[in-house]
């Protein structure tokens, strides 16, 4: 599941919406909608995710959130370190290699520690 995928579930549940009633207002099949949600798509185009926010009748903040979380709900990232330091290419490895052996509460330190330290 991607952290899109599990807030457009949460808000379509909050609203008593199904998926078919998703489907039929993007003009999209009902397993297009499960597999945005379970992750198994990939990350939605910005005009699919704007629709989304007005089926489910998001404004400003709300609205705002599900499409940053849009942006960080590619199933299969990558990063290009070229012309990076050793470090960052290490780290870049280190982190792929073995994110599958985290959990849930170990990644979100890392996610805490990364935001910390890009914080604008």
């Amino acid at each position: 599941m991607t952290p899109f995928g599990l807030k457009m579930r949460e808000w379509r549940r909050q609203k008593n919406l199904t998926q078919q009633q998703q489907a039929e207002f993007l003009g999209v099949s009902k397993a297009y909608i499960s597999a945005l949600e379970t992750g198994a798509r990939g990350q939605p185009s910005p005009v699919v995710v704007d629709q989304i926010c007005v089926w489910l009748g998001l404004i400003w903040d709300d609205a705002e959130e599900l499409k940053r979380l849009a942006n960080l709900s590619h199933p299969k990232p990558s990063i290009d370190v070229r012309n990076q330091t050793a470090e960052a290419v290490y780290l870049a490895n280190l982190l792929a290699q073995n994110i599958n052996r985290l959990s849930a509460s170990e990644c979100q330190r890392f996610i805490d520690e990364i935001e910390r330290l890009t914080a604008s």
